[in-house]
């Protein structure tokens, strides 16, 4: 059953979410099953949460439409633990909560749509390599298809993140004097005009921003970007991986970032902060070749 919240919160609905989620736990529970983590062996060792508060967490999780209990063994039955509809709904709070953290926790409370090299989203980037991407789709920008970020049957993928191109919705006011926005068309056109490179060693190239694939799809022609640009509207991707976000223009936007995922899922490279946009793009394709 979901928790009770006293009478005079009945209509609150901040406080009927509290009562379903404001719990420690019930929080990290939610990032850890939209990392990848599913079952309840996995989510003890990642959490180091007793048998009991655990069981005890994802039972109500599970009775709240949170989570769901899907079998994956008969004889005896196991189960695992996957974020319902409901639950997916609580990305977004989760990433305005990482996006507060870094701004007013770690950092000094300035907006930026960057980091410095020893922050900790750049440390969170870094601790990527070696980590496996979940299975998951985004809709991509041609008609809004679900796909896999990573490529079947090629070598590697390239993701570079970025935070929104200007065309066709105007960016926000003061877009440009957030540090870190400038350079998403010329980073377009750079994975664009190196793409041949890139299929040449093997890899394929995804562009992935918070815009809608509406608006991805004029990009795309207008540019003649030749490979898929996918839609993590939803944070899917961005759950998955922590990936910095910020928020501008009343949505959140993803921060430049380029990763290398090879063809089992794993990260090979990854950088965060990008700085100079150029020598990111010939970095991930040394990347590659180097797989």
């Amino acid at each position: 059953m979901v928790r009770s919240v006293p009478e005079r919160d009945a209509a609150c609905a901040i406080a009927q979410a509290a009562a379903v989620v404001g719990d420690w736990w019930s929080l990290l529970l939610v990032r850890e099953t939209a990392r990848g983590h599913h079952r309840f062996d996995a989510l003890q060792e990642e959490l180091g949460i007793s048998r009991k508060v655990l069981a005890e967490r994802l039972a109500h999780l599970v009775d709240a439409d949170v989570l769901e209990k899907v079998p994956y063994q008969s004889g005896p039955v196991r189960y695992e633990y996957r974020l319902t509809d409901s639950g997916r709904g609580l990305l977004p709070v989760l990433l305005s909560m990482q996006d507060w953290a870094d701004r007013w926790v770690f950092g000094d409370g300035s907006l930026s749509g960057t980091a410095d090299e020893e922050s900790e989203q750049a440390r969170r980037v870094a601790a990527l390599v070696g980590e496996a991407l979940p299975r998951l789709e985004l809709p991509g920008h041609r008609d809004g298809a679900p796909l896999d970020p990573v490529e079947p049957g090629a070598k590697a993928t390239v993701l570079f993140c970025y935070p929104a191109t200007g065309r066709p919705s105007p960016l926000p006011d003061g877009w440009g004097d957030i540090p870190g926005t400038v350079g998403c068309t010329l980073e377009n056109r750079l994975f664009r005009d190196a793409y041949e490179e890139f299929r040449a060693a093997g890899a394929e190239v995804r562009g992935v921003s918070t815009q809608r694939p509406d608006e991805q799809r004029v990009f795309a022609v207008e540019e003649g970007i030749p490979f898929t640009l996918l839609s993590d509207v939803d944070l899917r991707l961005a759950a998955a991986l922590r990936l910095p976000v910020f928020r501008a223009g009343q949505a959140l936007r993803l921060k430049r970032a380029v990763l290398v995922v090879d063809r089992d899922r794993v990260v090979r490279h990854a950088r965060f902060p990008v700085t100079d946009i150029p020598t990111a793009v010939t970095e991930s394709l040394t990347a590659v070749r180097t797989l």
